[in-house]
């Protein structure tokens, strides 16, 4: 169905209402905006003026929606306990907020037959206005020699406080032409800082000083600190001290954690 701009206003108000309780935030964006900075194997098989919408968890999140969601229905089999969790929240929001209508939701922690992923979160929340995508290309006068330097996102008002959870394609829905896409936020204007930046996710991610390049309104909890700092392999055991359900196994699946540390998704 063709939209006007109210309309896709609508359909990310709709979203908001639901997911903002539960420590997410959503932003619209043409298809076409995504795919234009992207090789053709990586875009989304959509029309440039479809509409999508990136979804991201703030620090909120964690206490907000994981440990209810734990409280309530504890981990379900192998698979990553906050992957559970964000998929329960966005699959509900879209079952409830758009019953009938066809949504292509797409994880971030999901991958293609071709091993790539389903779509490039960083990416995405970039061109979205949502986070400042900062890359070795972004900064003058390299000091890395040859050096491969791993991007990362900066949110305006948390810093790196913050994980890109998952993408929604509305394949049905198109965006006027009227829609002007907006810019994100360069929160680090400067080349030391950039520098800074990218150093201190590339070779000290652990220390999680790379979040705080940006004065962030709000932080993980010391808890939600714990969760992310223990390794995914004990996480299980962590939350069975925490009074949670026992799982099905003390041994999680191979998930998106060692892709987490490479992207701030964590």
């Amino acid at each position: 169905m063709a939209a006007s701009t109210a309309n896709v206003e609508g359909i990310t108000r709709l979203l908001e209402d639901y997911l903002s309780k539960l420590g997410f935030e959503v932003y619209p964006l043409k298809v076409g905006w995504y795919n234009s900075v992207l090789s053709p194997t990586l875009r989304l098989a959509y029309p440039d003026d479809s509409l999508a919408v990136v979804v991201l968890s703030t620090p909120a999140m964690f206490e907000q929606a994981f440990l209810p969601f734990m409280e309530e229905r504890g981990c379900q089999g192998l698979s990553d306990p906050i992957d559970q969790c964000v998929k329960h929240c966005v699959s509900s929001a879209v079952s409830k907020c758009f019953p009938g209508q066809e949504v292509d939701v797409r994880y971030d922690y999901e991958l293609l037959p071709s091993r790539k992923p389903k779509f490039l979160a960083q990416t995405a929340a970039h061109v979205s206005g949502a986070a400042f995508y900062y890359q070795q290309s972004d900064v003058t006068d390299q000091p890395w020699a040859e050096k491969k330097m791993f991007g990362v996102c900066v949110h305006p008002r948390f810093g790196g406080w913050f994980a890109i959870r998952a993408l929604l394609v509305f394949g049905d829905v198109t965006v006027g032409t009227e829609t002007v896409q907006p810019a994100p936020p360069d929160c680090v204007p400067s080349r030391e800082g950039r520098i800074q930046l990218l150093e201190a996710f590339n070779f000290h991610w652990q220390d999680w000083s790379y979040r705080d390049i940006v004065r962030p309104v709000q932080i993980y909890s010391q808890k939600q600190k714990d969760y992310f700092s223990t390794p995914p392999a004990q996480r299980f055991a962590l939350l069975k001290s925490w009074g949670f359900v026992p799982c099905d196994s003390d041994q999680p699946a191979e998930t998106s954690d060692a892709q987490s540390q490479v992207t701030g998704h964590g």
